[in-house]
């Protein structure tokens, strides 16, 4: 509730889901200041200014991006305090009025839910899952349809051991300690993580390619699953000895990112020949950051976050739009440590 001259008016919490082209930002969180770098939540802060809350609308993002990342569904919640004598807004109410006040037509607010006043979206959350696409049989950069760009990472590469990578995924799954996935100097009180599922499977045919180039283009997806990700670690695919030659694609720039990044580059090395199903084990269980291999890390522009669930909601949250009724958000491991989760 209000306090002082904001007393009698009511205070409402929402649980928001939203999804987004991460191409323009520089990642999902607002960046504040004077740079022109600017966040996805910078863009629905300023949308909620016209809800005209007594106090200022802060999205509390559920899930961190990297700069390029894109978002199927990322979630968020947000207090509305209205002035005195005026009822919460309506979830589709809310949810309309975010949309209509957006600037930037690569984000769009999919859901609303009217949630607890102490619920947390990012602390409540109990599965995450993301996604990686690849692309193979694509020699250069401009021979990916203008469509894919930015959607994918593309590789050189004709061939990926599927099967090889399927067998160092299994090596990822379970409880373990992704130090080795971690950069040096990282603040993460804890590196230990569970890893649910570790997919890899072939993508329909894009329908952006036309039918002369399909035989030669072909997509894969890479999905991963768990409670909570590593966001920052060292740097896992590209950058020493690996380039075109090597059946690597344009690897953009690479910095900083998540830990699902480095997984899917460890294991585009396996698919590729350069690493083995059992060296990535050895690479886990050295827990060592500054291993010759830890230097990988994939593209930004071909992750997306696909969905974030929560348990406990009943069927209040249930439906995150991007898997809204086909999955339960059956919660299931107590959250891990809140600094880390992403």
């Amino acid at each position: 509730m209000g306090s002082g001259w904001a007393a009698g008016s009511v205070r409402a919490r929402y649980l928001v889901y939203f999804q987004y082209l991460g191409t323009d930002f520089n990642g999902v969180a607002a960046v504040r200041g004077a740079q022109r770098a600017v966040g996805v939540q910078n863009y629905l802060e300023e949308a909620a200014e016209r809800l005209k809350s007594v106090v200022p609308v802060k999205f509390i993002i559920s899930s961190r991006t990297d700069a390029g990342v894109h978002a199927l569904s990322n979630a968020a919640h947000l207090d509305v305090q209205r002035r005195s004598g005026q009822p919460p807004f309506s979830p589709e109410v809310l949810t309309q009025a975010l949309n209509t006040h957006l600037r930037h037509p690569a984000i769009r607010v999919l859901q609303a839910f009217r949630v607890p006043s102490d619920f947390h979206a990012r602390y409540a959350a109990t599965s995450r899952t993301y996604l990686y696409r690849l692309a193979t049989g694509c020699p250069r950069p401009d021979q990916l349809p203008v469509f894919e760009r930015n959607r994918c990472w593309a590789l050189r590469a004709d061939y990926l051991d599927v099967a090889a990578m399927r067998e160092a995924a299994q090596h990822l799954l379970g409880t373990h300690d992704f130090s080795a996935f971690q950069s040096a100097g990282s603040p993460s009180t804890s590196s230990v993580r569970t890893l649910r599922r570790a997919s890899v499977s072939p993508d329909p045919a894009s329908p952006f390619v036309l039918p002369q180039e399909s035989r030669r283009l072909r997509f894969w997806t890479l999905e991963f699953e768990s409670q909570s990700f590593l966001y920052r670690q060292v740097d896992s695919v590209l950058r020493l000895s690996w380039g075109w030659g090597r059946g690597l694609g344009h690897c953009g720039s690479l910095g900083l990112g998540s830990q699902v990044r480095r997984m899917t580059a460890i294991l585009v090395a396996v698919g590729l020949g350069t690493l083995t199903p059992t060296e990535v084990k050895v690479i886990l269980e050295s827990r060592d950051p500054l291993g010759k291999h830890q230097t990988r890390v994939a593209p930004a522009h071909g992750l997306f976050l696909k969905s974030v669930l929560y348990g406990g909601l009943g069927d209040l949250a249930a439906g995150n739009p991007a898997q809204q009724e086909s999955q339960d958000p059956g919660g299931r491991e107590a959250p891990g440590q809140p600094e880390d989760l992403s």
